[in-house]
This record gives C-alpha cells, structure tokens and sequence, in this order.
C-alpha cells in the first residue's frame, strides 16, 4: 500500500463526507476508495470510520489519523514545492517581523549573504519588540524571546540566552558592584517594560534562591532604550547576553553576580497555526537559526 496515497484517501473521504464524493475527487472508482480505507483500518488495527444512514463519522481514533494525515501532506508539497525551486532560487515577498535589538545587531548585518543568495527574493522586516498579530499585520514567519502565552501559533525555539546582570566600568566605580543579589536595591536599574522584563527576579545559586525587585528611574519599552541606559552609565540591567555581546567582548559593559544564575531566555521562530510555513520562511528560519549558532560560537 501506497501510505501517502492512502493517507490521501482517508483525507477525502473525511472532508467529502462519503466514498463516493470521495472517489469523483480523486478521479476513480467507489470500489477503489472504500477498499483503500478498508485496507487502512486492516494495518492500523482499529476502526477510522463509522459508518450509518447518515453518512461516514471518524471515529476517536479516526480523527487523530485525520489530523496527522493532513500534516504530512502538507509537508510532502513543501518539500516537493521547494525542491523544485532549489533549482531557481526564492522569489516574491518574505513578511518577517523580529525584536528591534535582535535583528539589528544579529539578523541584519548578515541578510546581504542571505539576498545575494536569493536574488528574486524581497524581504520586509517588521521591527518590533511587542508581539503583534501575524495574521492582522500579514507577518509570514516571527522571532519571539521568551514565554509564549498565544497558544494559537506554531513556534519553535531555535535557541537561548543566559540572562546577565550588567552595567559599565564607570557605573560600579562610582556606585559600587553589588555582591549579593539584595545589593541590586540600592542601585538604579534601566527597567524593560515589555513582556521578559520588569521589576522582580529570582536569583538562584545551588539550593539557595532569592527574589528582588529592581528600582530605577528610568524605564523603556524597547531594548534598545536598555542598551543606551546602560552605555551611558544611568543604571544597571538585567538582560540577555545577546543584546551587550559586542560590549561584554570588548569589556565596555561588565556582568556582576556573575555566581548567581537568572533564567535564561528562549528564542522561537513563529508562525501561524494552520498555515504551512511557505519556502521561502523555511528557508529564512535556517538563516536565522545560523545566526543563532553563530552567537553561540562567539560568545
């Protein structure tokens, strides 16, 4: 038996609704439809369809198969579809969207690699550090940090980020380096206000944990106000490594508590539920991913 074949079949008859609908889809005979079920039910071992005056009902199990059925047909035409534009190369319009800091200090400075690779291809960046609807703002592939709270999208977490407690040479010279974690009250702190920052952090070191929360008189609603709160010398932060990575190389901005560990922070690529990642976004969620490797390998 033909197992994508078969799986084709079962799709059919599901979405038609009975054998015989089923069968003028596919362009062949009743007998040939209801035989392929029938067949399919033999191999698995359980009953897909219930079957009534009324019409055809999967079963429990008929459904579940229904449902992975259709995935794997989708992803067999991805992968047919981009090989054979492997050939020729992408084309059209790629709709990304990606926090500001991240793409501007990781994504960015490598895409003319990525579009001479990809000559027909035209890519809008999306720069924003909130997560806006996909759907609403037409965005075919996203890069999310942290918690995922919309359980409606197909994400994937394509790396990590420890978080660091940092602040420039100058700052801890005038103000003091913090030994403890309870130290970090009498500092000021450049406050992320989006979704991954905030005031309160535990602090964790072996069996002992500790929470805090951070004051500060400035708070921002975009990293890239983090970064230059910090640069000039206005407070400490707790941020990814990611985004001081030039600095901490060069020792312009320094992590303290260096002993104590802060949870680290995820970064997925997303997309929205029921809609078969294009090529084109496969092949920029790899780009990205290299991206990704690449920080790691540096840092």
């Amino acid at each position: 038996m033909n197992r994508l074949a078969a799986m084709e079949t079962f799709v059919r008859v599901v979405d038609a609704g009975s054998f015989s609908n089923a069968a003028k889809l596919l362009r062949v005979g009743q007998p040939a439809v209801s035989k392929t079920v029938a067949q399919l039910e033999d191999r698995l071992g359980v009953r897909l369809l219930l079957r009534s005056t009324l019409g055809l009902t999967p079963t429990e199990a008929g459904w579940k198969f229904y449902e992975g059925a259709k995935r794997s047909l989708a992803e067999a035409e991805d992968a047919e579809h981009t090989a054979r534009q492997a050939g020729t190369g992408l084309s059209g319009r790629l709709r990304v969207c990606a926090p500001v800091t991240f793409a501007r200090m990781h994504v960015i400075p490598k895409l003319p690699s990525f579009l001479e690779e990809n000559s027909s291809l035209n890519i809008d960046v999306v720069l924003d550090d909130r997560n806006i609807d996909l759907v609403e703002q037409g965005i075919d592939l996203a890069l999310r940090m942290g918690r995922l709270s919309d359980s409606s999208l197909t994400a994937r977490k394509i790396g990590e980020s420890a978080r660091l407690v940092v602040g420039t040479p100058g700052y801890f010279a005038n103000f003091g380096t913090p030994k403890t974690p309870r130290d970090l009250i009498m500092h000021q702190a450049i406050i992320y206000e989006q979704g991954e920052g905030g005031t309160n952090w535990a602090f964790q070191k072996g069996n002992t944990a500790t929470s805090v929360t951070l004051g500060g008189r400035l708070h921002v609603s975009a990293a890239e106000g983090v970064r230059e709160g910090v640069l000039a010398g206005m407070g400490l932060a707790i941020a990814s490594e990611w985004m001081f990575a030039p600095e901490l190389a060069a020792k312009a901005v320094i992590p303290v508590l260096t002993d104590w560990s802060l949870p680290a922070i995820d970064l997925w690529i997303v997309s929205s539920s029921g809609r078969q990642m294009s090529a084109k976004a496969r092949t920029f969620a790899t780009f990205v991913e290299h991206c990704v490797t690449n920080i790691q390998q540096n840092s």
